[in-house]
């Protein structure tokens, strides 16, 4: 038996966070991983903005950027004139396509500078309880079994959220269109534009999109998410994604030298993301964006957060549902408004028909971001497109 004041479940992103600031705030902090190699295999369009960065401390690294992007184009179904978002219009877009396998390994390696020990190839294997607290895990590692008690866990298990579900919490558990199926090449020889992420919206990815994030000269991130109560059978992500690149000569002419397939979350942020001694950071939490797909920056944040709720609970012994509170709270006031208001967007722009969708994105983009209301999208809609506007008032 070991002892530690933080165990952390999973390293990626959420929880080399959960670990980096447990550790800087001088707690004993054990962060394990059931991978040999930390951020591998990959299952993630790789595009991250970049605003938050200075709250959580990350500063941006060359090594782990592919490309930085002046903003993103969202195109309608028909993909005539996109919606701009720029750093002038909407700078919370704009960021960086990142090498997600070296990206997660330098947080990692953040958590270790401050202190943090780190177990690869050490799944962790059953939940230890005292009464109603999580209290440790069982861990496996070098073979050997070994029981960790810890006095605050931290679930960063990632969409599966295996440890956060047998430790009981139920919140874990999503509606199947709070899921979407994902599939993504990473393809060289393509023609995709390196200043910007694009997004392309319709029946050409049903109630999702599909996106290109650009790696470099001629090489991109080529995905698509599709929400899987619209999907017949599974292979039907794929054939969508197939079908608009055979459209397109950009891509169709490209090689795949990769593949990678997953699920994501994509519901409203949960009442309850702990338990008394448990708190569960980033998508073992649920919090990826409804509309984007994004959860990286959520996660570490997430994980910062969830560390100074354990510092605050070990200092005081206090393990009590009241104080893991804190941290549901903490996370509510951060996203919640956002994540319901992109929510909405997501189960409304599922319904709508390419042609609604088509008029919508060009109302949008004749509308300076940074000067987007109810309002003023309404006036536009009403002067352009009058018989639209009963359509879309309520996902405005």
């Amino acid at each position: 038996m070991q002892n530690y004041d933080v165990l952390v479940i999973g390293a990626g992103p959420a929880g080399s966070s959960a670990a980096r600031f447990s550790a800087r705030l001088g707690l004993k902090t054990l962060m394990v991983d059931k991978r040999p190699d930390i951020g591998s295999p990959v299952r993630c369009g790789e595009g991250v903005s970049k605003a938050w960065m200075p709250e959580v401390d990350l500063k941006p690294e060359e090594h782990w950027i592919s490309d930085e992007v002046k903003g993103a184009r969202i195109f309608g179904p028909s993909e005539k004139k996109p919606i701009m978002l720029t750093a002038e219009t909407a700078g919370n877009e704009v960021g960086f396509v990142v090498e997600r396998d070296k990206f997660d390994k330098h947080l990692a390696a953040l958590a270790a500078e401050e202190g943090a020990d780190i177990w690869v190839k050490s799944p962790a294997l059953s939940v230890i309880k005292e009464g109603n607290k999580i209290a440790g895990a069982m861990i496996k590692h070098n073979g050997e079994m070994v029981e960790i008690r810890a006095k605050m866990v931290i679930a960063a298990d990632g969409f599966e959220a295996e440890f956060a579900r047998w430790a009981g919490l139920k919140s874990t558990i999503l509606k199947k269109n709070d899921i979407i199926s994902a599939i993504e090449y990473r393809m060289i020889n393509v023609d995709s534009d390196q200043d910007y992420t694009d997004f392309y919206l319709g029946s050409c990815a049903p109630a999702g999109y599909i996106w290109v994030f650009p790696k470099g000269p001629h090489e991109a991130n080529v995905g698509i998410g599709v929400t899987i109560s619209k999907m017949n059978d599974r292979w039907d992500v794929r054939n969508y994604l197939d079908a608009w690149i055979k459209k397109h000569p950009g891509y169709s002419k490209g090689k795949t030298i990769q593949m990678i397939t997953g699920g994501v979350s994509v519901n409203r942020v949960k009442d309850k993301m702990s338990l008394p001694g448990l708190l569960a950071v980033g998508d073992a939490a649920r919090l990826i964006d409804p509309i984007t797909g994004g959860g990286i920056a959520n996660g570490i944040i997430s994980g910062k957060y969830a560390a100074e709720v354990a510092k605050k609970a070990i200092d005081t012994n206090d393990y009590s549902e009241m104080m893991m509170k804190n941290y549901d709270l903490m996370v509510k006031n951060k996203f919640e408004r956002k994540h319901l208001r992109n929510w909405y967007a997501k189960e409304k722009l599922g319904t709508l028909s390419d042609d609604t969708m088509d008029k919508l994105v060009d109302v949008i983009s004749d509308v300076r971001i940074k000067d987007i209301s109810v309002e003023e999208i309404l006036k536009a809609v009403q002067m352009k497109y009058p018989e639209l506007v009963s359509q879309i008032e309520d996902l405005i």
